[in-house]
């Protein structure tokens, strides 16, 4: 039923606002015109109380007048406060606030006596505009107290001025007002009271009249300003920010308007925090990679070069001292960057900043220059302002920088594809250890090649690709073979045989070594499984990369692979290099004496080659020592590496530990480390690495203990 109602009622209905709104108004006329009709009978009685009237309306024009007075007393007193000092304003302040009490009295006096809704609409528009010279000058007390004279005297002149006069002229208006009521009651008092029937009903039309008119005029004003707040709307809709909503006397509208001027504002606000966030780095507020694509996406890459800047050891700097440090780094760094940059006017430069210690710069030169010569020049100007160490607190950081150039050429199809080629010649920097690298079609064809790698050794894990070749560990003492060291090979169905150098290294910086270790420990547990009943007496030893020093499970793995094939722990040993271990002894000892705990065999390899201390050295667990070939090769010659080498001897000696060399190749070699004391070696010169048949015939002929 409700529903129903609704419906018809919306039918009969305009269905614009404004439309509704002027018949609103003709409604409102029509019961006017039966006011005034019921005026007439009472027409004696108006006249009875027209002195009394008279004298009430005299009453309201001295009040008026007085809020006048009040308004210039004010108005005195503000000039007071403004020309005062601090210790002469209070009493200028208890001044302004009894004239404001007073106006207030005044006003609410009359609104309390007022009937008239013309009176009582502009007592409404003088308090209104009272309010607002209040706050004006509260806005200017504010300025005042924090003694600050230039934004006092703006506040002045853009606030409490204009406010000051938009009070002056409403209240001129109803004093105004005022005076066309008495006068308009003496006119009436002189009328005789024979035609004021006619004179009644001829109010009543001209009432009628204006009423269309006010309709009219009450329709337009709501309609424009409607309209207005549309076309702002659409403005904020289409992004344009800066595009206000005209305020208007009417209060409704205007608080509309001022809501949607404060939501255009957040907006624009929000839209600018936003904007920074996406498009700029936080610490350096240089570009990031986003907005360099969006600004360079379409321009021309012609005799461009991309040189992607990678701050050298920040990692480590983060780590030790902390990533406060590295982000103070990271800004001294792009102010340098910039800087060096400044001396070079001519050149077309952009520089930006990349995830972590990582910047790039994309320029360009118009000039007789060439662009390798500009980059070439440029990195050498980056270097030299980065000289200087960068100073961070109490700590004092040397900054170096690893830089990789790529050139644009005609099969650069977009910047993207120039990045890419800086970031792949940046990583080539980075693993020959170089200050710097160019772009190469050989690098990108190494990278195509390492990621069709990866996949196939994933596979090649599954397709047994993968070969287990051992090498013999022989005693000086009798030439007696003891052990092996298993060696990975990979035989490719397509590429043939690929070197362990260039696929364990890629499967160690992916993270993939970790399985080639857990098939070779499965491969070497199966051989020792085999050989119980021939080969009991010999061992294998498997290299363990630092990626499975990290793996707290590991030990378990390992005895429980033991366990499952039967074989005595000490029948297996482990390989690990000295980097490895000291990449994060804090983690990597306690693992290994997990490992050791179960009776596992742990050798170091390559030693020499890395950083440990000896303080570390004797905390390992470790059961022997493996010298690296580097120290070997041709010390039969070099009496300087025979006393090196004598000296690590006699330490891993002194230690308790088994000490070998591997890499021997001639019989001169073999006889100097009997001579220096070693215990075993490995190398070609007793055996190049077995597998199958090779290997069978090899244990079936050799000397084992």
């Amino acid at each position: 039923m409700n529903d129903a109602y609704h419906i018809a009622i919306e039918r009969i209905l305009p269905r614009r606002i404004s439309y509704r709104l002027a018949l609103s108004y003709l409604l409102i006329l029509c019961l006017f015109i039966l006011v005034v009709i019921k005026t007439v009978a009472q027409v004696q009685h108006v006249t009875q109380r027209s002195q009394q009237f008279a004298r009430e309306d005299l009453q309201k024009l001295l009040q008026v007048q007085n809020l006048a007075l009040d308004i210039e007393g004010s108005t005195s007193a503000l000039v007071l406060i403004f020309s005062s000092t601090q210790d002469k304003r209070k009493p200028a302040y208890d001044a302004v606030d009894a004239k404001k009490t007073h106006i207030d009295e005044l006003i609410q006096a009359l609104t309390n006596e007022s009937k008239d809704d013309v009176e009582l609409a502009c007592l409404e528009r003088v308090a209104s505009t009272h309010q607002e010279f209040r706050q004006s000058y509260l806005n200017l007390f504010d300025e005042i107290e924090l003694d600050n004279p230039d934004g006092a005297k703006r506040v002045f002149e853009e606030q409490v001025a204009p406010a000051r006069q938009a009070f002056l002229t409403e209240s001129a208006a109803l004093l105004d007002l005022e005076k066309r009521n008495i006068m308009q009651r003496q006119e009436e008092e002189k009328r005789d009271l024979e035609q004021l029937k006619l004179q009644v009903i001829a109010i009543s039309v001209i009432a009628v009249l204006c009423g269309l008119g006010l309709a009219f005029i009450t329709q337009s004003s709501v309609v424009r300003p409607l309209n207005d707040l549309e076309k702002s709307a659409l403005q904020i809709a289409t992004g344009n920010y800066d595009s206000k909503v005209p305020l208007t006397r009417a209060t409704e509208i205007a608080q509309v308007g001022i809501a949607l001027n404060t939501m255009s504002d957040a907006i624009a606000t929000r839209e600018a925090e936003i904007e920074q966030l996406a498009y700029y780095d936080q610490l350096s507020h240089l570009p990031n990679r986003t907005l360099l694509l969006k600004d360079f996406s379409q321009s021309d890459l012609s005799n461009k070069a991309m040189i992607l800047m990678d701050v050298a050891r920040l990692k480590i700097v983060n780590e030790t001292l902390g990533f406060g440090v590295g982000d103070s780094v990271i800004v001294e760094t792009s102010a340098r960057l910039q800087a060096a940059l400044r001396d070079y006017p001519d050149g077309s430069s952009y520089l930006a900043k990349f995830s972590g210690g990582q910047f790039a710069l994309l320029c360009s030169t118009t000039g007789t220059q060439t662009i390798t010569e500009l980059v070439v020049q440029l990195i050498s100007h980056f270097n030299h302002h980065l000289s200087t160490p960068i100073i961070c607190t109490s700590h004092s950081v040397d900054v170096n920088m690893v830089y990789g150039i790529a050139l644009s050429n005609a099969e650069t199809p977009n910047l993207n594809s120039l990045i890419r080629n800086a970031e792949i010649a940046l990583y080539a920097a980075k693993a020959n250890t170089q200050i710097s690298a160019w772009y190469s079609d050989a690098q990108e064809a190494s990278r195509l090649s390492h990621l069709s790698l990866l996949s196939d050794l994933r596979s090649a894990l599954l397709n047994h690709e993968l070969q287990m070749w051992l090498q013999p560990k022989v005693r000086l003492s009798d030439m007696h073979c003891y052990g092996f060291e298993a060696l990975v090979r990979w035989q490719h169905p397509q590429r043939g045989f690929i070197s362990p150098i260039e696929f364990v290294p890629f499967a160690e910086r992916t993270g993939y070594i970790s399985h080639v270790t857990e098939w070779m420990l499965n491969q070497a547990v199966q051989t020792l499984a085999s050989w119980q009943e021939t080969y009991p007496q010999l061992s294998i030893a498997v290299n363990v990369s630092t990626n499975d020093l990290r793996d707290q499970h590991f030990p378990d793995r390992v005895s429980k692979l033991l366990q499952q094939h039967q074989i005595h722990p000490s029948r297996l040993k482990l390989e690990l290099t000295e980097s490895g271990i000291m990449e994060d002894p804090g983690s990597a000892i306690p693992l290994l004496r997990s490992l050791r705990d179960t009776g596992i065999g742990l050798s170091i390899d390559d030693f020499g080659t890395g950083h440990s201390s000896l303080a570390y050295l004797q905390q390992l667990p470790v059961t022997e020592l493996k010298i690296d070939r580097s120290f070997v090769i041709n010390i039969d010659q070099l009496s300087s590496t025979q006393r090196l080498v004598k000296t690590i001897i006699e330490m891993g000696h002194g230690l308790n530990l088994h000490v070998i060399a591997e890499g021997i190749e001639t019989q001169a070699e073999r006889d100097t480390l009997i001579d220096l004391g070693c215990d075993a070696m490995q190398g070609y010169f007793a055996s190049k690495p077995l597998y199958g048949p090779a290997l069978q015939k090899w244990l079936e002929t050799s000397k084992q203990v």
